[in-house]
């Protein structure tokens, strides 16, 4: 911290300077919500205009069946790991750097986790049926078909969103108590009733202590049980580029990969649109040599912590695309060979290149500490990964499915204007969901952020 009393970072600053999103309304802020609620709408549309003329009017091609829908499914899946990893597993080896970021990642994996729920009724066309799929006792014995992933989908899907919820809002409640305290008339009854009675007292927070840390180590194993379980759905069928042992590790990699990219790419423009990256002598802390950068809310302390985690999952990515190349290649099968060797220089190849180059090529410049600690730099390679994550599973279903073992059923599958437009619709669905979320609720722990400034003497009270 600085010497002069000004400079301090003190606790009703902190409360002020995080809710300030919540209580100051900005045209920009606004222009967005205005532009992704225009996208979902649009996507909204295209979903219409299946529902009423069937899944035909989506651009499939027999026998690719899965698609564009089951493409985007997988990669919001894999978005919403991050949250997961940030907020628990960071929280049990106790890194600070997670403070700044974990709570907006918190949210992301939630309204991530129901972007992808949207996708598994939309693929199976008929989405008024899609109730089928859950496990509940009825009169008309229609039981589930537990082989199918499908149903594994529901599993993981549910799973993961309860847990993530419960652990969400019990982060919460300090916070929420905080803006309880500033409202008034039926939107302070609205918080006052979120926050069950909230006081700050010892014996809450021993509970609350106990609770967090119980959800936390209770939600780790979903890291890698969950995205486990949707690689799953590729690894347990007999297809040529599927059926491998590989998936789990290689798609819990990606998830992580592609989750900490996209907390980059959200945050970061947060922090500079709130002036969370200003240090306690109002100067914005964005080069190695400024002194306050582990003292703002969101700076570049924090977005190149993450950027590590993304070399680090980055490089066990680009060594699972070299092991399934290899292995493929050693097995001597023809069939299973011939996928990879169609994926480098068959109609697909551009997929497979863009993959590489956004996922193994262009996070390399992270490796140079000042290039890592670029804003424009971090977020043009953040948006580079999630692109690539997305053409990554692309490549891995619609490649395999378009050339299997019948030289007479290969086709070239090219998604239509519905399936973009509903894939669009998805990422407008998702940023409205995420604008609210920052205009209702505290996008920054403001408990944990306090815990990391320095407790006010008896000396300040006095100059003060």
């Amino acid at each position: 911290m600085a010497n002069s009393n000004e400079a301090k970072l003190t606790y009703a600053k902190v409360t002020q300077d995080i809710l300030r999103p919540m209580f100051k309304s900005s045209a920009g802020y606004f222009a967005l919500l205005g532009l992704a609620v225009a996208i979902m709408t649009y996507g909204g549309y295209c979903w219409y205009f299946q529902l009423t003329r069937g899944l035909g009017a989506a651009g499939y091609q027999p026998p690719v069946f899965w698609g564009v829908y089951i493409t985007t499914f997988v990669f919001w899946v894999g978005i919403g790991h991050a949250g997961t990893l940030i907020s628990a597993v960071l929280f049990l080896f106790r890194s600070k750097w997670r403070t700044g970021v974990y709570r907006a990642s918190e949210a992301m994996t939630i309204f991530a986790v129901m972007t992808a729920a949207l996708f598994p009724a939309i693929h199976v066309g008929r989405a008024w049926n899609a109730y089928w799929l859950f496990p509940y006792p009825n009169q008309r014995q229609l039981w589930q078909n537990f082989k199918s992933p499908l149903m594994w989908d529901v599993f993981a899907v549910s799973t993961y969103f309860s847990v993530s919820t419960i652990f969400f809002y019990i982060g919460l409640i300090p916070d929420i108590a905080s803006v309880r305290d500033r409202t008034r008339g039926a939107i302070h009854q609205i918080y006052k009733a979120m926050a069950v009675g909230w006081r700050g007292t010892d014996r809450q927070w021993r509970h609350y202590m106990a609770a967090y840390g119980f959800f936390a180590a209770f939600a780790t194993p979903l890291v890698l049980s969950v995205h486990s379980v949707v690689s799953w759905d590729f690894a347990m069928a007999q297809t040529m580029g599927w059926h491998s042992t590989l998936f789990p590790p290689y798609f819990v990699a990606g998830a992580i990969f592609s989750g900490c990219a996209m907390v980059i790419t959200l945050m970061l423009p947060l922090s500079r649109m709130f002036d969370w990256d200003v240090g306690p002598d109002g100067k914005q802390v964005t080069h190695e040599h400024d002194k306050y950068e582990k003292d703002v809310y969101i700076g570049v302390w924090h977005l190149e912590s993450l950027a590590k985690m993304c070399l680090l999952t980055g490089g066990i990515l680009t060594y699972a695309y070299g092991v399934e190349h290899y292995i493929a290649w050693y097995s001597d099968n023809p069939y299973e060979w011939g996928i990879f060797e169609y994926r480098l220089f068959g109609e697909y190849d551009w997929v497979f290149m863009m993959m590489v180059f956004c996922n193994c090529i262009a996070p390399l410049v992270w490796w140079k500490k000042s290039w890592r600690r670029n804003y424009t730099i971090l977020f043009i390679i953040s948006l580079l990964i999630n692109v690539g994550m997305w053409f990554e599973r692309y490549n891995i279903i619609a490649s395999a499915l378009a050339h299997q073992y019948d030289p007479a059923a290969w086709t070239l599958y090219t998604p239509n204007w519905v399936e973009w437009g509903i894939m669009a619709g998805s990422f407008g669905w998702f940023f409205v969901w995420f604008l609210l979320f920052i205009r209702v609720m505290p996008s920054v722990a403001i408990a944990e952020i306090k815990e990391l400034v320095r407790p006010p003497l008896k000396s300040d009270e006095e100059a003060a």
